[in-house]
């Protein structure tokens, strides 16, 4: 809306001029326009062609042109039209400032013929220039002694439009003090006057701040501000004034010199020298006061001046004067009270009237261990005592009168844990601040024999090689005593048990001072193969403690015993002889060697092969079981005597071995083989001498063995069990292949033996009996002469017989 009332304005203006150029050029040759200033570019003024009667045609031709008299060339015209247009926006403020009236004067000039025409443009003022002072802050003194109704000049307002568009008025922000008065100067200007309405108060409001508005006369008006800083001056006219009127002070007797007592204020609201205030005694406070304390004339700060004494002197009564240092000085009073108030100035006592040092550390509960008494010289609450003892500590505090109290035990004493108590009796008293007192006791704590010895393990199990040395060092059984002195000295015992009718102390030696346990004997697995007693350690407190530990000697076997061909019999270094049918089939058994090793499992695990053979494609050796077999049928070539050479080697490391030299004869007569036929009798030599020598020998023997386990037998029953290992027996021996060789006796479960047992004699008769299946229980038995058992030849004759 705007724009479009302006542009319509204008057209109404150049309409206007228009005619009256019309009538103007009949008489002056001059043609006149008038535009508002601020036109945009490009705007039209007039058509200069059809108001001068020119041919618009013609205007190039007549190179017409448009001169700008001493101005900036604002306006142009098109050739093309003959109308005059705005070139750049024109500021009539610029061109023609601070006067009424502003023309652009210009001439047009054709040639052919050459014509000049005089065209005067006037420029009319427009609203674009708001009022503006000269500063932004217009500051001010005022007294506030100043009396209501003065004046006070202010600075105008300018505004560069001219005429109505000029300043017209002023105003003034809301004000309860001020007002403003408008007034004219010669040349019309206008000014306003600053008027005090009511009387100023510098101490109710030091600064006040206006708003002057100066209003030009346009449509719409425009309007610029000031700031009108009002700074009242200050009049000595308030009092200086403390905050209390009487001050009441708590001091502590014995008070450093200098320290402070109070800091009393007074405060002026006048400002500058008239609130600048000093401080003084008046001539009521008396010399005692003025000597004990000290006032500080700058700053009213009252400190210690002499020493204060409780008992002394109790109350101070003093009057503090301020006075401002204005013209006319002004000054005010308050009173100032001090009174001393004792000070906790002693502390706790503590005195010990009885400890007793060193206890037992099973000392009974609830036992007094001290006695101590606590004073204090204060009075009041500076006078009122606490005594007390750390807390993590297995004692209490009993009072058992006035100040006196009783060290008690409460809890069970352990010297192990804590071998001495540094026991700190404290007394505070409840003094503002608290003081107290410490004494320290140290209660040593003496040692019980109330621990049992610890070996670090319940059961020790020591392995030991056989065929060790005597005396050789196989464990150290140390236990712990926690104790002290003889209460933790260790003595180590074996406690004494027999086993096969020998003592232990007669095996295992033991050092009674720090537990090595040592062998007093060389072991042989094969007759012992573990050992299981106990040690005992015993300390030496009064009565003693012990404990004791479960030792399990395993003796550990090593390959010390060769192999022992049991069958076939044969002296010692001689060569068994054997006699078989030149007529044995193929496969046919011929003889079975049987060799023994008392060691271990994996040392006695024997292998057989043939070490000499006068020909190895007639006979064969199992490996395992050691049976000798025919390979083929005897042929008229091979000779009637046939050598063999078995070597028998247990698994140990290194290896050992037996070896048993067979000779072979080859008969004609029809004399039945080796075979697997049940009760196949075989016709040989009545035994030699020598051999019923050592079979007897051997049932002798067998007799006394058969004696010896049944007393033992006996004796075990009688007596308790003391370990779950069954006692080695010198004359058997026990390997895990669950096997055992007592004298002749030989019992299995292995089917390692499970091949029939062989014997031979060099006369007599043999009966051979079909075996069991594998896993059976095999007694493989050795029977001396004479039994009474079947004979073909008419005499006593040795049968070794396999019983299921």
């Amino acid at each position: 809306m705007g724009p479009s009332l302006e542009m319509q304005s204008c057209r109404r203006y150049v309409l206007f001029v228009v005619f009256l150029s019309f009538v103007r050029n009949i008489s002056t040759s001059v043609t006149h326009y008038s535009i508002p200033e601020e036109m945009k570019e490009g705007s039209v003024v007039a058509n200069i062609a059809t108001d001068l009667s020119l041919d618009v045609k013609t205007l190039n031709q007549r190179k017409m042109r448009l001169d700008i008299i001493a101005n900036k060339k604002y306006l142009e015209v098109n050739k093309e039209t003959g109308e005059l247009y705005i070139v750049e926006k024109i500021d009539r403020e610029n061109i023609c400032p601070a006067k009424a009236s502003c023309y652009l004067r210009l001439e047009v000039i054709l040639e052919n013929p050459l014509r000049i025409f005089n065209i005067e443009v006037e420029i009319l003022d427009m609203n674009d220039n708001a009022p503006q002072f000269r500063r932004d802050a217009i500051h001010l003194d005022i007294s506030e002694a100043t009396p209501k109704g003065e004046r006070f000049s202010l600075s105008n307002a300018v505004d560069p439009d001219v005429g109505s568009n000029s300043v017209r008025t002023y105003h003034l922000s809301e004000s309860e003090h001020f007002s403003i008065e408008l007034q004219t100067g010669r040349e019309g200007s206008k000014f306003a006057e600053l008027i005090l309405t009511k009387s100023l108060d510098r101490e109710q409001q030091a600064v006040h701040n206006l708003i002057l508005t100066a209003v030009d006369g346009g449509t719409p008006a425009r309007s610029g501000t000031a700031s009108v800083i009002v700074h009242v001056s200050d009049l000595n006219d308030n009092t200086p004034t403390f905050e209390k009127a009487t001050y009441d002070i708590k001091i502590i007797e014995n008070s450093p010199i200098g320290s402070q007592v109070i800091h009393i204020n007074a405060t002026d609201l006048d400002e500058g020298s008239n609130s600048d205030i000093t401080y003084s005694y008046s001539l009521y406070t008396s010399e005692k006061a003025q000597e004990t304390f000290n006032l500080n004339p700058s700053t009213g700060e009252i400190t210690v001046k002499g020493m204060l004494n409780y008992e002394d002197f109790r109350i101070y009564d003093m009057e503090v004067i301020a006075t401002d240092k204005g013209v006319n000085s002004l000054s005010g009073q308050c009173t100032v009270k001090i009174m001393v108030e004792d000070m906790n100035d002693n502390h706790p006592e503590i005195s010990i009237k009885s400890f007793q040092n060193p206890v037992n550390e099973n000392i009974e509960l609830d036992t007094v261990i001290a006695v101590v008494s606590v004073s204090d010289k204060d009075s009041g609450d500076n006078g009122v005592i606490d005594l007390h003892i750390p807390d993590n500590m297995p004692f209490k505090l009993r009072e058992s009168s006035d100040n006196y109290y009783e060290l008690v035990v409460s809890e069970p004493l352990d010297r192990e844990k804590v071998p001495e108590y540094d026991i700190t009796f404290t007394v505070t008293d409840r003094g503002s601040p608290p003081l107290s007192d410490n004494e320290t006791m140290t209660l040593e704590v003496l040692d019980v024999n109330d621990n049992v010895p610890q070996f670090p393990q319940l059961f020790y199990t020591i392995r030991v090689e056989e065929n060790n040395a005597p005396g050789a060092l196989l464990s150290s059984l140390t236990a712990f005593d926690p104790d002290l002195h003889e209460n933790q000295y260790l003595v180590y015992f074996i406690l004494e048990r027999e086993i096969a009718n020998t003592s232990m102390s007669m095996l295992f030696s033991i050092n009674p001072e720090n537990g090595n346990l040592y062998a007093l004997k060389t072991f042989d697995y094969e007759i012992e193969k573990e050992f299981l007693f106990h040690i005992e350690a015993r300390d030496s407190g009064s009565p003693p403690l012990s404990s004791n530990v479960t030792v399990h000697i395993i003796i550990v076997d090593q390959n010390d015993n060769a192999p022992v061909i049991v069958s076939p019999w044969r002296a010692q270094g001689s060569v068994v002889e054997e006699k078989i049918p030149r007529s044995t089939d193929k496969g046919s058994l011929v003889s079975k060697v049987i060799a023994l090793d008392t060691d271990s499992v994996h040392n006695s695990r024997i292998t057989y092969q043939f070490l000499q053979v006068t020909d190895a494609t007639l006979f064969s050796l199992d490996q395992y079981n050691g049976e000798i077999r025919t390979m083929r049928m005897f042929s008229y070539r091979d000779p009637r005597h046939q050598r063999l050479v078995v070597v028998a080697k247990d698994n140990g490391e290194p290896a050992l071995s037996a070896t048993v030299t067979i000779k072979l004869s080859t008969v004609e007569t029809a004399v039945k083989a080796y075979s697997d036929m049940t009760e196949v009798p075989l016709e040989y030599d009545i035994f030699s001498d020598l051999n019923l020598y050592l079979v007897i020998g051997l049932g002798a023997v067998s007799f006394l063995l058969l004696i010896t386990i049944l007393v033992t037998i006996v004796i075990k029953c009688q007596k308790p069990k003391q370990s779950k290992a069954a006692p080695p027996c010198r004359n058997s021996v026990i390997s895990q292949r669950n096997s055992t060789i007592a004298d002749s006796t030989l019992v299995s479960n292995d089917a390692y033996w499970y091949s029939l047992f062989l014997a031979e004699t060099r006369k007599g008769k043999m009966v051979v009996r079909q075996p069991v299946p594998k896993g059976s229980r095999y007694i493989v038995s050795s029977l001396p002469r004479g039994t009474g058992l079947t004979d073909t030849s008419g005499s006593a004759a040795s049968t070794l017989q396999v019983r299921v």
